[in-house]
């Protein structure tokens, strides 16, 4: 009789096959928990202030904005307190940008891991925001903690904020998915990062309205996906009325095609890491 055989063809992945393979992602749900369990506790070990640092950054933004922007410089907060107009924009901000600073270094901080055993090196960066999200939760209390000090009681529009910061979380995974694997080959990134992270905060309507801009420029600034997010978070907190819909949505479009090109990126590029690393 004769025997029969197999022929096994082995070749590489392409597409979204590793990145977004939700069975790939699955398998390795464990190492994914214990990479963000991690940077949570890497990110306050041996501080002082642990936790703290979550509500010192966008409050100590508040502070300095309110003088300088609202007292000194005079610009209009819609007629809001500035301290709250300011503290609504910076909460989300400050996740965002910080997920940029670090997410961006991941992969390299942690080339040991990288180079030696294979899982989705994906799970580098999206560890560091699942991180950021104890800072956000944190945040969010101050931030309601002073919107209600303040005499302000948000409206049913609050329960939008999970929306929100999916939209921003999304923005954040897509930029710096992209930047960490630019960062393997290219290490100068580093130094362009914290540059272009200030030049993104002065393009976000966090010390000024975005009413301040005329249409239709208002709604094309909204390509930036953290203007719809900052304009929806001071509506779904401050309760400023109609809810920036038009921002919102544009910033979700950006934001989702942000998320698709920076996995995209990252998993054409992921199989050369080993080798730059």
């Amino acid at each position: 009789m004769a025997e029969v055989t197999e022929t096994i063809r082995l070749q590489p992945t392409s597409g979204f096959s590793r990145v977004l393979s939700p069975r790939e992602l699955w398998r390795y749900r464990d190492l994914a928990f214990q990479i963000a369990t991690r940077d949570v506790t890497v990110r306050y070990r041996q501080t002082a202030l642990g936790a703290v640092w979550a509500v010192l950054q966008p409050v100590g933004f508040m502070v300095v904005f309110s003088l300088f922007f609202g007292r000194l410089a005079g610009v209009s907060s819609d007629g809001l307190p500035y301290a709250l107009f300011s503290l609504a924009g910076l909460v989300p901000w400050t996740y965002f940008a910080n997920s940029l600073l670090l997410g961006s270094e991941s992969l390299v901080a942690n080339n040991a891991l990288v180079s030696k055993i294979y899982f989705p090196r994906i799970f580098m960066p999206a560890g560091v925001l699942a991180a950021g999200c104890v800072d956000i939760a944190i945040s969010l209390v101050i931030l309601l903690a002073v919107v209600l000090i303040y005499g302000v009681v948000p409206s049913a529009a609050v329960l939008a904020l999970p929306v929100l910061i999916v939209i921003m979380i999304a923005a954040a995974l897509g930029v710096t998915a992209a930047l960490s694997a630019i960062n393997v080959r290219y290490r100068d990134v580093k130094y362009v990062i914290p540059f272009a992270i200030q030049m993104w905060l002065f393009l976000t309507p966090i010390a000024y309205p975005s009413s301040l801009i005329d249409e239709p420029w208002r709604t094309l600034s909204a390509i930036n996906p953290m203007v719809g997010v900052v304009e929806g978070f001071r509506w779904a907190v401050l309760d400023t009325g109609d809810a920036p819909l038009g921002l919102i949505g544009v910033s979700a479009a950006s934001a989702a095609i942000l998320l698709v090109a920076g996995l995209a990126y990252f998993d054409r590029v992921e199989r050369a890491f080993a080798d730059f690393i």
